[in-house]
């Protein structure tokens, strides 16, 4: 397994926009098109920076990731729309693919002392594969979702 994350541009976007989870995880994550718009239409402010990425094992495509960030903060690193193609799961991409993005985001920003996410209490998958890596409740909810964070170790 060589999982590497490359920025989406306008040699891959569509073959991301293919990208799809299991029927039972539809309503858990946003689908590449909506994590895509989120770039330009920026619903969270006008400071919000989004970096889209693939996620490739190898040469094929296994998965989309977001990394939005707030820069000259220190805790608004934010992991969103992250996602394993359905013909792909369960086979260790995704905790690899997290992994690289943890070290991308404490790598990049030297004044980053947490990186955040959320998850739907019920994703019980998704909930233990971010445990897996550090990340633990706040105590905070967006919605229906869980916010948690993963303090920066190297902070």
């Amino acid at each position: 397994m060589t999982i590497t994350l490359k920025p989406v541009t306008r040699d891959n976007w569509l073959e991301a926009l293919a990208l799809q989870v299991n029927q039972e995880q539809s309503g858990f994550v946003p689908t590449v098109a909506v994590s895509l718009a989120k770039v330009h239409i920026k619903p969270d402010g006008d400071e919000v920076e989004y970096l889209p990425f693939a996620i490739y094992n190898g040469e094929t495509m296994v998965g989309f990731m977001m990394h939005a960030f707030v820069e000259r903060t220190a805790n608004m690193y934010w992991i969103n729309g992250f996602l394993i193609d359905s013909k792909y799961q369960g086979k260790g991409y995704g905790k690899a693919a997290l992994e690289q993005m943890i070290a991308y985001i404490t790598n990049r920003f030297s004044q980053c002392e947490e990186i955040r996410l959320t998850v739907y209490p019920h994703n019980e998958i998704a909930y233990r594969l971010y445990q897996s890596v550090g990340f633990v409740e706040t105590g905070e909810r967006l919605g229906e979702e869980l916010v948690l964070r993963r303090p920066n170790v190297s902070a």
